[in-house]
């Protein structure tokens, strides 16, 4: 028997997926419509395998992953979702859901996830993995399309910019002289075409230099 939960903002969302889950070796033993009810229970019990939206009213789904992750890590995560943009998908699984579906989803593909997901491996929806697919080639032209090159010493000034380091902090650190650290700023705006930290920073990530938090 596979103890399932389900956490949607919508109740009837909820309901529909009670529904669809009435399989002798399935149980659904709660449901909650926001993140602070969902967490407020799992400190008496826990779930074998939770079903999370990736929208509630008071915290996004990949936030509540990673808190659920960090504290019950025994607890299969499953999401599911209307939404299918690749930021989502890769947001929720880089913290700790080990699949995702959409809610539209056939039953017994959805008992599959939960089958997959409960035994361990990993499991995402066949509608997105074209997706997924087209996403990370994209993105892999983009990278080769705008590669370019930056040197060891900009790539240290370009992580501590991204811990909001102020310039003269960088030069401390680095031991460099303040000029020099807005001499590599300003090279590294240049190189990847951007006009501020904020979208040096972004562009970095999008480009693999830096890593998403």
């Amino acid at each position: 028997m596979i103890n399932v939960w389900i956490t949607d903002d919508h109740p009837l969302a909820i309901k529909g997926l009670e529904n669809m889950l009435q399989f002798s070796h399935i149980s659904i033993t709660a449901g909650y419509t926001s993140a602070a009810a969902l967490m407020a229970a799992m400190e008496q019990s826990q779930p074998q395998v939770l079903l999370l939206d990736v929208l509630l009213p008071d915290k996004t789904g990949d936030e509540v992953a990673s808190l659920i992750t960090k504290r019950f890590p025994d607890i299969k995560i499953l999401a599911i979702s209307s939404l299918d943009a690749p930021t989502h998908v890769k947001k929720m699984l880089k913290n700790g859901c080990k699949g995702y579906v959409l809610k539209n989803i056939e039953q017994a593909t959805l008992v599959e996830a939960i089958e997959k997901v409960y035994a361990g491996e990993e499991y995402l929806d066949d509608a997105l993995k074209e997706k997924w697919t087209r996403h990370l080639q994209n993105y892999k032209q983009t990278v080769k399309e705008k590669s370019v090159p930056i040197t060891r010493r900009e790539l240290d000034v370009l992580r501590l910019i991204a811990r909001e380091y102020s310039n003269q902090e960088i030069a401390d650190e680095l031991f460099l002289s303040l000029r020099t650290v807005e001499n590599h700023r300003f090279n590294l705006q240049q190189k990847l075409e951007v006009k501020n930290t904020a979208g040096l920073i972004n562009t970095a990530i999008q480009m693999g230099f830096l890593e998403q938090d």
